[in-house]
């Protein structure tokens, strides 16, 4: 595995090597096939939780966004997977191309995803959903369509971000569930600030993360989790066409129906590069503590930060990450 590069300080900016987590092991699967067939095959090695009507959450970008999950590939999912599911979505807290409903709708058929229905969950309002165990919230503000489904599948880009660090399954449900003038604004701004983005580094991450778990304590076992680590760029894909070029490798797409292992092992993958390969993302992660993430996950009792990674492409079982990531080939775009 490659040499790690430490920032001294809290866990939030520090990466914790596997040898020094402790607890149980959860199941973590792998694949190297980025394509509509590889998903399609990792999935269902997640999906025996997810029954009734089921919500995608899944970031659908903002106009043109280049680094999205490519479209046919969702299409393919859900048709061959998911039938009947529903791609849902919660409007923006900063004005942009998803800030409205009306401009939401707008930038999705801007950006295909008119194969399926897309439910901007707080179109009609919110619901307050109950977390156990939070320090900043019992509970948070979400899209009240959430409440419409039985069953939730977390497909997430992984990606950096600029006030997380890193955008996993954990973002992707915290922000991306939480409506977009109420909950965002319980988790980015400080109440009776006048900066909307005021929260930084470990506050956010634990904000953020408790907002995940008031979806995760809503849906119970009847959620799973798919990141995709594909066109990484050290930018969230709420910026668009003006997200930073991909300089990472892309790696391949791993599934858990555990959100802490699913994240964590994004983590080690991209941790398992070479230096030169994934120095701007650890770079954007450690700087923003996102590895409190992580943590607070663990803290809060969301999963296990220990897994065993298993190898689709190679019919193996445990491999370390570093093995993992021999056979990818550095990004040449």
């Amino acid at each position: 595995m490659a040499n790690k590069k430490m920032i001294p300080g809290f866990g939030g900016n520090r990466y914790v090597p596997y040898e020094e987590r402790t607890g149980n092991e959860s199941v973590v699967y792998f694949t190297r096939d980025l394509s509509a067939e590889g998903l399609c095959r990792i999935y269902a090695c997640v999906s025996g939780s997810i029954t009734g009507r089921v919500a995608v959450k899944l970031h659908t970008g903002e106009k043109n966004g280049p680094n999205i999950i490519p479209r046919p590939w969702v299409r393919e999912l859900l048709e061959r997977e998911i039938p009947g599911a529903a791609i849902v979505e919660t409007n923006t807290y900063y004005e942009g191309d998803r800030y409205t409903t009306a401009a939401h709708r707008e930038t999705l058929q801007v950006n295909g995803w008119d194969f399926c229905p897309v439910d901007i969950m707080d179109e009609e309002g919110t619901v307050m959903l109950p977390l156990e165990g939070g320090k900043w919230f019992r509970e948070m503000s979400m899209g009240g369509h959430i409440v419409n489904y039985d069953s939730l599948v977390a497909l997430t880009h992984f990606k950096g971000h600029t006030k997380g660090g890193f955008g996993g399954s954990n973002k992707n449900l915290g922000i991306g569930c939480a409506d977009g003038r109420i909950g965002k604004a319980m988790i980015h701004t400080a109440p009776g600030s006048a900066d909307m983005w005021g929260i930084e580094k470990e506050e956010f991450m634990e904000r953020m993360t408790e907002s995940t778990k008031a979806v995760l304590d809503h849906f119970g076992r009847r959620i799973t989790y798919v990141n995709v680590l594909r066109n990484m760029s050290v930018s969230c894909d709420c910026e668009g066409c003006e997200a930073l070029p991909v300089v990472t490798p892309n790696i391949g797409i791993l599934a858990s129906t555990d959100i802490l292992a699913v994240d964590q092992a994004s983590i080690d993958l991209v941790y398992a590069l070479e230096e030169k390969d994934h120095a701007d993302l650890v770079e954007r992660i450690q700087s923003r503590h996102g590895h409190r993430q992580l943590s607070y996950m663990k803290e809060l009792g969301m999963g296990n930060d220990r897994y065993v990674l298993i190898d689709l492409d190679k019919g193996e079982g445990r491999i370390c990450p570093g093995e993992a990531v021999k056979d990818v080939v550095p990004f040449e775009g």
